[in-house]
């Protein structure tokens, strides 16, 4: 029986990486993320006594959240949407979501009533 060498334990391992990584990598479904060919659905309603509505921009304004806005009490919620699909909000930086919407929600649970800030976005 051959040697095991660092060379052959790291070829081994490539090579079960590269047959391993194409089964469990799987494309999310709209149903999943809430995305419908163009995008996010828009929403408007009340969440725990706040307003909260996000929808397509119909400008071509310089957006992170892909042509996206979503407002708190008419304030915008600066939202941005990750490489991988998910969105987050200023307010919640570092706890990504499905959707705007669901950023947004984070957000209200976030502030605990207190009122949401502009954010200047360069």
């Amino acid at each position: 029986m051959p040697e095991l060498t660092r060379r052959r334990a790291l070829g081994a391992a490539a090579t079960l990486a590269a047959v391993a990584a194409p089964q469990s990598v799987t494309a999310p479904t709209a149903s999943a993320t809430g995305h419908d060919h163009g995008g996010p659905e828009a929403f408007d309603e009340v969440y725990r006594g706040r307003h909260i509505a996000g929808g397509p921009l119909s400008g071509s304004g310089h957006h992170h959240g892909a042509g996206y806005a979503v407002f708190v009490d008419g304030l915008e919620l600066h939202v941005m949407r990750n490489a991988d699909g998910s969105w987050i909000s200023v307010v919640s930086h570092y706890d990504p979501v499905a959707t705007p919407r669901a950023a947004a929600r984070a957000a209200v649970v976030e502030l605990q009533g207190a009122p949401l800030v502009p954010f200047p976005a360069n």
